[in-house]
């Protein structure tokens, strides 16, 4: 089973400035996912001695837990990548488009008023 369905089926929440839904944990930044994750891992460590008996189900909660949070963090840095890349081959394309109107613009300087002037009337 997916680790949403089952989340949905088991109506998970997180304990984050208040209650957190899968939905809410997209707003936050990796960041706070981050400090969810360190939360949840500490969580899992205190509870895996206490019992023998109650340990499976609230292990097995908190490992959903910890992979959706894992799952949101690592799409969102991947997400924020791949924005970063687009940005800087964006950029360098218009640095380059720039360089090319500059050399166009350099065959224009070498022409003499009187080629210029036949150009212009052309135009």
């Amino acid at each position: 089973m997916d680790i949403f369905e089952e989340a949905i089926r088991r109506k998970v929440r997180f304990d984050y400035r208040g209650v957190c839904s899968c939905e809410d944990l997209y707003d936050l930044t990796p960041e706070e996912g981050d400090e969810i994750y360190k939360s949840l891992s500490k969580e899992l460590k205190e509870i895996q001695g206490e019992s023998l008996l109650e340990e499976n189900k609230k292990n097995d909660l908190l490992e959903l837990k910890i992979n959706i949070v894992k799952h949101i963090v690592k799409t969102k840095i991947q997400e924020k990548k791949i924005q970063e890349d687009l940005a800087a081959r964006k950029d360098r394309k218009q640095r380059l488009l720039a360089i090319r109107a500059q050399k166009q613009d350099e065959e224009f300087f070498k022409k003499d008023l009187g080629e210029l002037d036949q150009i212009i009337n052309e135009l």
